[in-house]
């Protein structure tokens, strides 16, 4: 079974991802939005996607404060977790945000909260999946 890795500060989001991806997707999923656990679980292959909240307000890294954008970056730049699919989750949702925070990032992709079509936002987490073991 495939694992998305939810990286979300908000606990109301993170459980409606969550009840959603398992129940339409039928995928496992993890939460966490401590940034050491989610290097963590990146390195050592226990996810086969992210969901990264661009915004994460309480999160900290090394003692700097870090946004979903700055977590993408390190994770895209490490050769280690270079190619795990992530997908960038905002609220933030203006024009022109998709490119920038694409560009910005390096992530694969971009959903705009709130999530309303779930069966379009479990089929594009299911498209950017790796496709070897399915």
């Amino acid at each position: 079974m495939k694992t998305v890795l939810i990286v979300e500060d908000d606990l109301i989001n993170a459980r409606v991802f969550s009840k959603i991806l398992t129940k339409r997707g039928g995928l496992d999923v993890k939460h966490t939005e401590n940034v050491e656990e989610v290097m963590r679980i990146a390195s050592c292959g226990e996810a086969d996607i992210i969901l990264m909240d661009v915004s994460l307000s309480r999160s900290v890294y090394q003692g700097k404060s870090v946004d979903g954008i700055k977590i993408t970056q390190m994770l895209k730049s490490d050769p280690q977790t270079s190619s795990l699919p992530i997908i960038l989750v905002t609220a933030h949702a203006m024009e022109g945000d998709r490119e920038s925070f694409l560009k910005q990032s390096g992530a694969d992709d971009y959903i705009s909260k709130p999530v309303v079509d779930h069966q379009q936002f479990v089929d594009q987490i299911l498209a950017l999946l790796p496709k070897n073991d399915q």
